[in-house]
C-alpha cells in the first residue's frame, strides 16, 4: 500500500498518513498504553477534521502503535490537573468530547484496529467507531467504578445499545477485563483474528469500502446511526435526501454501466 508519512502533533503521539483511500489515525505513546492525553484529544479532532475534508480519503482507520494497547484510556498523570474536581472535569470532557464528535461527524466509515488493551476512555473511543476488528489477545474493560468515576452518557448509550442493558451494566459495575472472545460474544467487537494478521484484515475491509460508492455509504451510515440513535434526533427528509442523491448521481451511471460491461466500477463520489 502506498502510505506516506502525513503529520502529527508537537510530540508525536498523534500520527496520521493516508494512502489507496485510506486515511490512518495512530495513537503513538505505546510507553503508556497509548493512554490518550488532552493535547492528543486536540490532535484526533485535527486529524478528523482533515480527513473529513479531504475526498481522497473514504474510509480511515484508528489504533494503537505498539502492538500492546489501542487505547488504556485516559492519561491518568493528567487527573491531578485536568480532572481535579467537577469545573476541570467539564473543561476535559469539552475538548475531549469534541473530539470524539469530529470522528463521528466525519460521514466517512470509521474502523477501529484493536490489539492489546481497549480500557475505559480507550473503549470509549472504539465506541466511535463503525466497525471494530480485534486480535485474539486483545482485552476489553471499563474501570471507572475502580477509579470513582462515571462514564460519559454519550459511551453508556453506545455500550448499551452493542450489549444490551445487563451486560452493559456487568462490565460498568464489576470493571473487570474481558478477553476477545467474551468481547465478540456481547457484540462488542465485529470480528476477532488471530494478531499475525490483524493489520491486513483491516487493510482488506478498507479497500472494500474504499472501492464501493461513497455516496452509497455515506447514506447507509446516516440512515442506520439514526435508525439506531436517539429517536428525537431523527431527520427522515434528510435520510431521503441522502437516498435521492444517490439516484442522482454519476456514480449510479456508473455502476449500471459496469454492471453491463461486466467490469468493477470506479466510483469518484459524485
Amino acid at each position: 500500500m502506498d502510505m506516506h508519512p502525513d503529520s502529527g502533533n508537537a510530540e508525536a503521539k498523534i500520527l496520521t498518513r493516508r494512502g489507496d483511500g485510506i486515511g490512518w489515525i495512530t495513537i503513538n505513546q505505546p510507553e503508556k498504553r497509548n493512554a490518550i492525553s488532552l493535547a492528543m484529544w486536540d490532535a484526533i479532532a485535527a486529524a478528523a477534521q482533515d480527513f473529513a475534508l479531504d475526498p481522497a480519503v473514504r474510509v480511515v482507520v484508528m489504533h494503537g502503535a505498539g502492538g500492546k494497547a489501542f487505547a488504556a484510556g485516559a492519561d491518568i498523570s493528567e487527573f491531578e490537573k485536568a480532572r481535579a474536581n467537577a469545573d476541570a472535569q467539564a473543561e476535559y470532557d469539552k475538548r475531549s468530547s469534541s473530539a470524539r464528535q469530529k470522528l463521528t461527524s466525519m460521514e466517512k466509515p470509521l474502523i477501529a484496529m484493536i490489539q492489546g488493551f481497549c480500557i475505559g476512555g480507550g473503549y470509549a473511543t472504539a465506541l466511535m467507531a463503525d466497525l471494530r476488528i480485534a486480535s485474539d489477545d486483545s482485552r476489553f474493560g471499563i474501570p471507572a467504578a475502580k477509579l470513582g468515576i462515571a462514564y460519559g452518557y454519550e459511551s453508556l448509550v453506545r455500550l448499551t445499545a452493542l450489549a444490551g442493558p445487563a451486560i452493559a451494566k456487568e462490565i460498568l459495575f464489576t470493571g473487570r477485563q474481558l478477553d476477545a472472545a467474551e468481547a465478540l460474544s456481547h457484540g462488542l467487537v465485529n470480528r476477532v483474528v488471530p494478531a499475525e494478521i490483524l493489520e491486513t484484515t483491516v487493510i482488506g475491509i478498507a479497500r472494500d469500502i474504499a472501492r464501493n460508492a461513497p455516496l452509497s455509504i455515506r447514506a447507509s451510515k446516516i440512515a442506520i446511526d439514526q435508525i439506531a440513535g436517539d429517536p428525537s434526533r431523527h431527520d427522515r427528509e434528510a435520510v431521503e435526501a441522502l437516498n435521492r442523491a444517490c439516484f442522482d448521481s454519476r456514480d449510479y451511471a456508473e455502476g449500471r454501466r459496469a454492471f453491463m460491461e461486466k467490469r468493477s466500477p470506479q466510483f469518484i463520489g459524485s
